[in-house]
């Protein structure tokens, strides 16, 4: 791919290499950000170019020989003028060539498969829907309420009308398993009768159904996004697991950035990848890609490259964290005239919003993205009107089965001459007691007999 020279418009050779989307063969002709952005470059500032792909396929480094290998080398050999390719500027480049401002952002990043990393899930997965908080609201809320239909159900006369000649059918362990029946949506009985017990089952009920609701759509919600809950986040989480192996590109500024940094957890990283270097430094990032997607292998490289990588692969993902920041830059002889100037058109470029054009251009996702928000347990609250919407109930219930039990205390003053208070103690006494005075009574009609 080249442009002839026009009259009186200088011709610069261009060395790049060959990466997606950076640079592509298509059609025996060369297409990609670079090219676009060689395109724009040369129309703003009026020069012809040549381009030409770097012999040796590398991006620069210095070689055992102590000369530098890659695009860089080309440049100080003066087999080009500039390199137009996604090149990073560091310090030790900077002292041979000279970089443009840069024209694209990253970082360093880890480039994992979804399967390998996704979240196994544990033996109790089916509580995860609810936070602790919420399943002991849910438990207290349960032996409540269960509590409140034996008091109510023992204070009710419509329930039970004849204490020392009735058994109440609400026994506290009744209670409990109509609770866990209404819990599960399954009719038991007993049946409630009265209406105060039957206020406290149907808020129970309205509870319950609201409940399960809640449970089985976060349960869904929970399902369908395990995939999306990395237990690889950061480098550290790399280091400490044993599942995945992981390597750079070898010779890359990734791989020195590691060799030099003093950050503990970076020096594990180049020891790690130094001593396996022959199994897991990769020679191209086409092979880096490939390894990740067959092999449990974690790729360290350019986070904007591996973000290119997940857009093309939908099995593909990048861990969250990106370390050392950094930039792409054209690169030029340290005398060139061409770096001020492409340095400015670099930066009208960005200014104009065309480089966000050509990113947005070339990184253009294949994958269909659902936005979710990222899952978490329900918390207490989200079912907090639901929680007082049975308090409320379950008091009702109560001062209903007061106000029966005092209309049937008053009616039975009248007959026996009595006061209404002293009536409606001894019931409720009765009532609350049930169980010592039938053991009482069942004593005093055993001695009489005998």
């Amino acid at each position: 791919d080249s442009r002839r020279p026009g009259e009186g418009l200088p011709t610069l050779t261009v060395t790049t290499i060959l990466e997606d989307p950076y640079v592509m063969v298509r059609s025996a002709e060369l297409e990609g950000y670079c090219i676009d952005l060689l395109k724009a470059l040369a129309a703003m500032l009026h020069f012809s170019y040549k381009v030409k792909v770097v012999g040796d396929g590398q991006y620069g480094a210095v070689s055992s020989t102590g000369n530098w290998t890659g695009m860089i080398g080309e440049i100080l050999r003066q087999e080009a003028d500039i390199a137009v390719a996604p090149l990073t500027v560091t310090s030790a480049r900077e002292e041979v060539v000279s970089f443009t401002t840069p024209f694209l952002q990253t970082g360093i990043g880890i480039l994992l498969r979804k399967d390998t990393v996704s979240q196994e899930m544990s033996f109790f997965h089916f509580l995860a829907p609810f936070s602790k908080e919420t399943w002991t609201g849910l438990l207290f809320a349960y032996v409540l309420t269960c509590f409140c239909l034996f008091l109510v159900a023992r204070l009710s006369p419509c329930e039970w009308n004849e204490p020392k000649n009735e058994e109440n059918h609400f026994t506290f362990l009744n209670s409990l398993w109509f609770g866990a029946g209404a819990l599960a949506l399954q009719g038991v009985t007993p049946r409630p009768k009265a209406l105060s017990v039957r206020v406290i089952a149907a808020v129970w009920w309205l509870f319950t159904i609201a409940l399960l609701a809640a449970y089985i759509a976060n349960f869904t919600a929970l399902l369908s996004s395990g995939s999306e809950q990395l237990p690889i986040q950061t480098f550290e989480d790399l280091v400490k697991q044993r599942k995945l192996e992981f390597g750079t590109l070898e010779g890359s500024s990734t791989f020195y950035y590691f060799k030099n940094s003093k950050n503990p957890i970076h020096q594990m990283i180049y020891e790690y990848m130094d001593k396996r270097r022959d199994h897991v430094l990769v020679k191209t990032y086409q092979e880096a890609v490939q390894r990740v997607l067959e092999s449990n292998y974690a790729f360290i490289g350019e986070s904007i490259s591996q973000d290119l990588a997940a857009a093309r692969h939908c099995d593909l993902i990048r861990a969250p964290e990106v370390i050392g920041a950094r930039g792409f830059g054209i690169a030029t002889t340290q005398a060139s005239l061409w770096t001020k100037k492409l340095s400015i058109a670099v930066l009208k470029l960005r200014e104009s919003g065309d480089l966000d054009y050509l990113r947005n251009k070339w990184w253009e996702t294949s994958c269909l993205h659902k936005s979710r928000e990222r899952w978490s347990p329900l918390q207490p609250q989200a079912l907090g009107g639901l929680f007082l919407t049975l308090a409320i109930g379950l008091a009702l219930g109560v001062i209903a089965a007061v106000v029966e039990l005092s209309n049937k205390s008053r009616h039975a003053a009248g007959h026996v001459k009595k006061s209404c208070c002293s009536v409606f103690t001894e019931e409720m006494c009765t009532r609350l007691r049930i169980k010592e005075n039938t053991r009482q009574s069942q004593e005093t009609s055993g001695r009489a007999n005998a």
